[in-house]
């Protein structure tokens, strides 16, 4: 009901505050009579609902929680819970909607690539020694459990003007994005296992140029790559690759990040010696040291850019930091570190592409008596 006679002072009637929040006086109803948004006065004789200026962020809120799509008990829980709960039902909500959205994606592709008419094939074309090196990057971190053989293949994918080459055994990570000198077709991606993307890089390192042709996706069409010197036909792997797109938005965003030169930082790890279980970075605000933990011996001062001025000490496994150093690209490294719980940090390089992979760090032993000593 609604009626502007003899309306309070300082009160809206329910068409006018629906106006300003965005909602149809029905919805103000209904929500009046779950007991999520009570009206402020309710006129003893009509019925007449009236608001006031000071629901409408909460009305605003409900308004925008429901058209995201939250059932009614989580949107009182974000509402009315604290605000360690409502953070918890809003990602746990967000990751259904993305999974939900993903497996949308995926059978509407399949549908579209049966349907005559449908997306055609695609073509891109790479260096030959590039698309070894990038299958050499990201090849060791795909899995080799044979009861999970999609974290065995590395996923490309394409579009517009970037090859995308992902391998993740849900521990390791690897991404490198190439740029094709031409790509023409709908976007895709298919999955090959790991090891035959190797052979087949090191075949494709023979010539300048490979040219890569893919049938729309889920299709099953074998996908070619061929260059003068001849052409090998793949048939894609089965299976759903892991969402890392979201894994990738879900990291901590980073506290520090420094850019370091790669091949400086290698030869520091070489200097702590192999035997080491682990090595001791700390960062300053222009200069990076790294040292052996047990024996708090300085291996190497090195210039390093960063912003922040806050002092940083973090521990690296050596076997782990050094080869997605060296599998890097580019002369410098950039290290994303966000302290949070469990949270790799980032190492990341750029060339005419990029290169992505993630490193544990691990905990490190007190400070010997006496500090570092200079190399």
């Amino acid at each position: 009901m609604d009626d502007t006679r003899d309306t309070p002072p300082d009160l809206m009637t329910i068409s006018a505050f629906a106006r300003r929040v965005g909602l149809a006086p029905s919805a103000l109803r209904f929500y009046d009579d779950c007991r999520v948004l009570l009206p402020a006065h309710v006129d003893p004789l009509t019925g007449y609902r009236h608001y006031t200026a000071a629901q409408e962020p909460r009305a605003a809120l409900l308004r925008d929680l429901r058209a995201a799509g939250l059932a009614l008990a989580d949107v009182v829980a974000v509402l009315d819970g604290p605000a360690e709960g409502a953070r918890e039902v809003l990602e746990r909500h967000r990751a259904a909607v993305r999974e939900r959205g993903r497996a949308a994606d995926e059978a509407i592709r399949a549908v579209l690539g049966g349907l005559p008419g449908g997306p055609g094939v695609t073509e891109f074309t790479l260096g030959g020694a590039e698309l070894a090196s990038a299958a050499r990057q990201v090849a060791p971190a795909a899995g080799r459990d044979p009861g999970h053989p999609v974290l065995g293949c590395v996923l490309l994918e394409f579009e517009e003007d970037e090859v995308r080459f992902v391998a993740t055994d849900r521990y390791r990570f690897a991404l490198r994005t190439l740029r094709p000198s031409a790509l023409t077709g709908p976007p895709g991606r298919f999955l090959i296992e790991a090891d035959a993307l190797v052979a087949l890089g090191a075949w494709a390192a023979r010539a300048a140029e490979v040219t890569v042709t893919a049938g729309p996706e889920g299709s099953g069409i074998p996908f070619t790559i061929r260059h003068p010197g001849g052409s090998r036909d793949v048939v894609p792997a089965d299976g759903a690759f892991p969402a890392y797109r979201e894994m990738l938005a879900a990291l901590e965003g980073p506290a520090h990040r420094v850019v370091v030169d790669r091949a400086a930082l290698i030869a520091a790890l070489d200097t702590c010696g192999a035997d080491v279980p682990a090595v001791a970075v700390e960062l300053g605000r222009d200069r990076l040291l790294v040292s052996r933990p047990d024996t708090g011996v300085c291996a190497a001062r090195l210039a390093a850019v960063r912003e922040e001025a806050e002092p940083v000490r973090i521990g690296f496994d050596p076997a782990v930091l050094a080869p997605a150093l060296e599998a890097a690209v580019g002369p410098d490294v950039l290290l994303e570190i966000s302290f949070a719980p469990a949270r790799p940090v980032l190492v990341r390089s750029a060339d005419q592409g990029s290169f992505t992979t993630l490193v544990m760090p691990v905990a490190l032993p007190a400070r010997p008596a006496g500090g570092g000593r200079a190399p």
